[in-house]
């Protein structure tokens, strides 16, 4: 696992444009406001850039990697086509299976069982119904925090609505590899969830 994920807060931004089918991002440490990661969506398809300019954007398929500064890949991001809901598979840097991000179907404000390699469940992501406000929880214990709203540091970078703050606590230890499914679900609650 590279490194660069035992940090315990990242300011996620996304690229807008006018006519762009890709979802891009770049990932912040929210400190000194430096790109530390990218993440980009550079494998698709002519049907699903298409498809991506009408309401079917929410169902089409998605390939995002995620990439040091210097152009490492730290991980890979994976959803095929989805009707209902979505299934979302993570790979490591090796392209080894990660975890599985799962989507609950009727659940109000977003949820996800976010499942090891094994498809056993590591803990659940559970959404606000009333706002951008996203919780990992495991037993009723609180591993990490997704919001739009921060008073950090970096607060001057974070002016638009497409800007994330992700909160990992100390409780997941260093190179624990659910600190990868909780860096990719900050893509899935945008991608699956908010588009």
């Amino acid at each position: 696992m590279n490194p660069i994920l035992n940090r315990n807060l990242f300011l996620i931004k996304e690229h807008l444009g006018i006519f762009k089918a890709a979802n891009d991002f770049d990932i912040y440490d929210p400190a000194s406001g430096q790109v530390i990661m990218h993440c980009r969506e550079e494998k698709m398809g002519f049907f699903t850039k298409i498809l991506r300019f009408t309401d079917y954007k929410r169902m089409t398929p998605f390939h995002i990697e995620i990439k040091s500064a210097s152009g490492e890949k730290i991980l890979t991001v994976k959803r095929g086509v989805s009707l209902f809901i979505s299934n979302v598979e993570v790979f490591d840097e090796h392209d080894n299976l990660v975890g599985t991000f799962d989507q609950h179907f009727f659940s109000i404000g977003g949820k996800f069982t976010v499942k090891g390699p094994d498809g056993k469940e590591l803990c659940m992501l559970k959404g606000s119904w009333t706002g951008w406000d996203f919780k990992f929880v495991a037993k009723e214990t609180e591993l990490a925090h997704v919001s739009k709203k921060w008073a950090g540091i970096g607060k001057e970078l974070f002016t638009s609505a497409d800007n994330y703050i992700l909160e990992v606590f100390n409780n997941i230890p260093e190179n624990n590899n659910l600190r990868m499914m909780i860096l990719a679900s900050v893509l899935c609650i945008d991608m699956v969830l908010k588009e």
